[in-house]
């Protein structure tokens, strides 16, 4: 027995030893799975790379229509600005040749008869509708003003008359013509109102 006690002695280590490399073993595999587990997990399949891909181009695609919206809002708002900036530029130089207007008017209405006939007076009436003419193509026309109800925003009232063909609170004279460019006021008409 001895012999065979030997034998199983000496296995017995073995197995020992067997043991522990099996459990070792099992202990690598385990990690070896873990490890196995951690790759798969930051390996994306490939359905996951081609959504997330898709998930990006969608991205990318939304900024660049967004980008395009904000250039096609700012083109607009400075073409705008520029259109403003021309308007209030003419109005400047408008605002400047309307009392040569204004004097053109008063001439030709304050002509004496004796002259009436004369043909340079034909020059000066085309030279103020030239004039006139050139300020329409600029958008500009005068206020109307005479029988109109007062509105501040368009005429400026000078003075209150009693009016007898007018009801209270229109305009019963004009003492100076306003004009406008498109809906900008240019100049206020100065008038009487009614009483």
């Amino acid at each position: 027995m001895q012999a065979g006690n030997e034998i199983i002695a000496e296995e017995a280590p073995e197995a020992v030893l067997n043991g522990t490399a099996v459990a070792e073993n099992q202990e690598t595999t385990e990690e070896g799975a873990t490890a196995v587990a951690e790759t798969a997990v930051a390996t994306p399949t490939l359905e996951d790379q081609l959504a997330a891909a898709q998930a990006a181009a969608t991205d990318y695609k939304d900024r660049w229509l967004r980008s395009q919206a904000e250039f096609a809002n700012a083109r607009k708002r400075m073409e705008k600005e520029r259109i403003e900036l021309y308007n209030m530029a003419a109005g400047d130089v408008i605002k400047k040749l309307l009392p040569v207007l204004d004097d053109f008017e008063r001439a030709l209405n304050n002509v004496p008869d004796n002259i009436r006939d004369n043909t340079w007076l034909e020059g000066i009436d085309l030279v103020q509708r030239k004039l006139f003419t050139i300020l329409e193509n600029f958008n500009v026309t005068p206020i109307e003003a005479i029988g109109q109800p007062f509105d501040p925003n368009w005429h400026e009232a000078i003075t209150q008359e009693p009016a007898n063909e007018y009801k209270s609170g229109d305009i019963c004279r004009e003492l100076q013509k306003g004009y406008k460019i498109g809906d900008r006021v240019l100049r206020p008409s100065l008038v009487a109102v009614a009483e």
